[in-house]
């Protein structure tokens, strides 16, 4: 089993502020990959004038927040199951699936191989290769995979290296699967950002393929981690029968209810932050392409992974130099297969990416 270090998790705020003596109200987090438009004026002003909902019990089969879901994403209403944020859900999965042997693609988020570990099984890693710029290698892994496996996680775009994979490339890994009896768990939290979402989601294979699950929450694209409302999509009527039947009623409560309605149909804010996020990714690319000093890799997120190239400056090091400046970026060293030469940042807003610029060209460029 890979050993995973401690590290600062985006939310981990009240540990800088105690660490750096830094008040955590003047952290600029480009750690935790939300949105930095912050939740939507229609959505505050929404939420404001109807916390009478509190008063009462919300909708056992959230029918009208499904409703919207599907519009949103395309999927049958009847293949949407709700849960308080994707943590749920994958916790919910692996208790049904119970895989006891899993393939995870990596560097990936740690919590995937936690629970299922916590559920009794045994975990190995299919390593994302740098000298490919961590693009999978869909014909190598699909090579990798055999009847002794139960489960294959995919993060889809992939946290920290932002790299995807297509659906027609997904339909051959889930071929591959179905031979062998293996089930896919999809984690789709990033897929919004994606500037061809289109041709990465692999909502529409849910009405084909009875082995997927998509996993899909509103805390990264929506600027809602607090609200803890997640989804999750799959064709398969045992497993979503199995699922409901474990998860305790009414996880989702009355105003997650009613936000989630309103910002699955806010479109002026759904295009903004796709606007947004597209401009500052290019141009940080750019920036940061033409700098000797560093690496980065092509994203399909809302965040980019970088590598230092300099022998004499590490990820901490460079962690350090930002964070006194209450900018927090993520050390990757805590990655499997990474080392302490990669960081992670998301897009913010241009001014506070420019500070972010200044203060890598500051460390890296003494």
């Amino acid at each position: 089993m890979i050993k995973h270090k401690d590290h600062f998790h985006g939310s981990d705020l009240e540990e800088i502020e105690k660490c750096f003596q830094i008040k955590k109200e003047s952290i600029i987090s480009f750690s935790a990959n939300v949105n930095p438009l912050g939740i939507s004026t229609r959505l505050r002003t929404a939420l404001g004038e109807q916390l009478d909902a509190i008063t009462r019990y919300p909708d056992r089969e959230y029918t009208k927040l499904r409703q919207c879901i599907c519009r949103y994403t395309g999927a049958h209403m009847e293949n949407i199951i709700m849960g308080n944020g994707s943590t749920e859900l994958i916790s919910l999965f692996i208790q049904v699936n119970h895989p006891k042997k899993a393939m995870i693609v990596g560097p990936t988020y740690s919590e995937y191989e936690r629970d299922i570990n916590l559920g009794g099984g045994n975990c190995m890693y299919y390593p994302l290769k740098e000298r490919q710029d961590f693009q999978p290698d869909v014909d190598d892994l699909c090579h990798e995979l055999h009847a002794g496996l139960d489960l294959l996680v995919i993060c889809n775009p992939n946290n920290p290296t932002a790299t995807a994979i297509t659906r027609t490339q997904m339909r051959r890994i889930l071929d591959t699967c179905l031979r062998f009896g293996i089930f896919v768990m999809v984690d789709e939290t990033y897929v919004e950002f994606a500037p061809n979402e289109a041709e990465i989601t692999s909502v529409k294979l849910t009405d084909y393929y009875t082995n997927l699950i998509i996993l899909r929450g509103t805390s990264k694209f929506f600027a809602a981690p607090g609200l803890r409302l997640g989804y999750a999509i799959t064709g398969n009527p045992d497993l979503i029968s199995e699922i409901n039947l474990r998860k305790d009623p009414w996880t989702i409560n009355s105003l997650a209810e009613i936000a989630g309605q309103i910002m699955f149909q806010d479109q002026e804010y759904i295009q903004a932050t796709k606007d947004l996020i597209g401009r500052e990714r290019e141009r940080i690319f750019q920036t940061l392409s033409g700098w000797d000093a560093v690496k980065v890799y092509p994203s399909q997120g809302n965040f980019m992974l970088m590598r230092i190239l300099r022998e004499d400056v590490d990820a901490q090091m460079l962690f350090e130099h930002c964070i006194r400046r209450c900018l927090m970026i993520r050390d990757c060293s805590t990655f499997p297969f990474l080392d302490a030469s990669y960081v992670r940042f998301c897009m913010m807003l241009p001014e506070q990416n420019d500070l972010l610029l200044e203060a890598f060209r500051e460390r890296l460029y003494v």
